[in-house]
């Protein structure tokens, strides 16, 4: 017969899955997967002691991946969007521009401020890094510019327009595990997100003219580059159709997946007219990604690329997600089986425990939510559980539910980027070519904003209180 877990009980696994990752990932270098099923078996133990049965377990983490599945998808599509607006030429536009037009003492700058106003367009913070992301960090390798502060700041720029475009999944869900409604739920986050987006660009326009100095590519170099991008593509207006598809089905809300299907197709139909790509090396950049040697023009010698230009380009394809999924259902084993076994509940329970302020229960939501999001790296999670098992609290305590639904955000959807053995920090990493820890530091608005949320919380400005019982009933309406 299953029973509630301990206190100590609860918290084991947890403990045993972050010493793993700190030792085993951090220290040696280990791939995180075998250490999370690892860290499972210690879940699995404890599953077994309060009850659960093998059955049970397996239904947990199949809950799990059933949730994730739309984002998993959505995951390989990118693969495809990248190989094909590589191959397509759409890419290396952008980034032949873009080293020619931008000053590379605001390349850092640039990244956060355009990073953040394409995912707010778009809703989704992957596809802005999958995408401009990619070219951006072209332009900073092209400029010479530091490689982790850029991804910081196409990392923070994108999950600031995440947390602000009403065509995000997370801004969507975090009212709805809240109980608050969607647009007052937007407006609240201002009060931590817009000083968090201004320290952040203060902070990069400050390091921009110091990232820069000494380290920028030379002429002769950038020449070179230049040069090999305008011998390998044919630049025309019609390269620029693939993302105007994908903000055209972002603005007039159309599903993510199929939009992001036919700006695919459509760039592949412009890598065959446009850019002259056979048929079979178009179907193998959606696979394996674009590669040079794919390129067979008249006196081309993809031979003779330099390893700068090759590292922009050599980009894409399905298989470059393989890691990002591989590690997600190995997440995902862990955060089904402690789940089922109760033991984030019992963690939480204890949490409330210790709140008797406001910026107690602000400060409570915020350790909930990053626990979360360390444990299970998965940002729906670290926005529905705390929701659930909080909005009852702060309905008892007279706040109204959009403060609840903004700190799931400061706190949940923004640091699991920040996580290395999540998801989304693999796939930033991976996608961006800068390590998740590196980049950290850099994602400035993604850590600055559950602190602004605290301070908030503690000083009662910006929070908002139920008024009156006709507040309290439309509230409790909305729950």
């Amino acid at each position: 017969m299953k029973r509630q877990p301990t206190l100590v009980e609860a918290f084991f696994p947890i403990v045993a899955m972050l010493l793993l990752l700190a030792i085993g990932y951090g220290v040696y270098g280990f791939s995180p997967e075998p250490l999370l099923i690892l860290a499972s078996i210690f879940a699995g133990y404890i599953a077994r002691r309060v009850g659960v049965s093998w059955d049970g377990m397996m239904h947990g983490i199949r809950e799990k991946i059933d949730t994730a599945m739309p984002a998993i998808l959505i995951l390989i599509s990118i693969g495809i969007l990248i190989g094909t607006w590589m191959v397509s030429g759409t890419i290396p536009m952008m980034i032949y521009y873009g080293l020619e037009i931008i000053n590379p003492k605001f390349i850092v700058v640039i990244a956060f401020i355009v990073s953040a106003i394409i995912s707010i367009v778009t809703g989704t913070s992957w596809g802005s890094v999958g995408t401009v992301g990619v070219a951006l960090m072209g332009i900073a390798t092209g400029l010479g510019v530091s490689l982790p502060a850029t991804a910081g700041a196409v990392v923070a720029g994108a999950y600031f327009g995440d947390k602000l475009s009403p065509l995000s999944d997370t801004t969507n869900l975090a009212p709805i595990a809240a109980g608050s409604e969607l647009y007052e739920h937007i407006k609240h986050m201002l009060y931590t997100t817009v000083p968090a987006a201004i320290i952040s660009l203060i902070v990069y326009t400050i390091a921009g003219f110091n990232l820069t100095h000494n380290s920028i590519s030379t002429p002769d170099e950038m020449g070179v580059m230049l040069r090999t991008l305008k011998e390998m593509f044919d630049w025309s207006l019609w390269l620029l159709l693939p993302p105007l598809i994908i903000l055209y089905g972002s603005i007039r809300k159309k599903p993510t997946l199929p939009i992001i299907i036919l700006s695919s197709i459509v760039a592949s139909i412009l890598a065959k007219f446009v850019q002259g790509f056979s048929a079979t090396d178009i179907f193998a950049s959606t696979v394996t990604g674009f590669n040079v040697s794919m390129i067979n023009k008249a006196g081309f010698d993809p031979e003779g690329v330099i390893w700068e230009v090759t590292r922009l380009v050599n980009q894409g394809g399905m298989q470059s997600m393989t890691g990002v999924i591989l590690i997600a259902f190995s997440a995902f084993i862990f955060a089904g089986i402690i789940t089922k076994a109760g033991a984030l509940e019992v963690i939480i329970d204890a949490l409330l425990k210790i709140v008797k302020r406001t910026g107690d229960l602000i400060l409570s939501t915020v350790i909930s939510c990053i626990t979360m999001a360390l444990v299970t790296g998965n940002s729906y999670l670290s926005i529905i559980v705390p929701g659930e098992i909080y909005k009852e609290t702060y309905q008892k305590k007279k706040l109204h539910a959009k403060n609840l639904s903004r700190t799931l955000e400061d706190s949940g959807t923004v640091v699991v980027p920040l996580v290395p053995w999540s998801s989304a920090g693999v796939y930033m990493a991976g996608t961006l070519g800068v390590s998740t820890l590196s980049y950290a530091p850099w994602a400035i608005l993604c850590y600055v904003g559950f602190l602004i949320a605290i301070l908030l919380g503690y000083t009662g400005i910006g929070v908002e209180k139920i008024k009156d019982d006709s507040d309290e009933d439309e509230t409790k309406k909305a729950i």
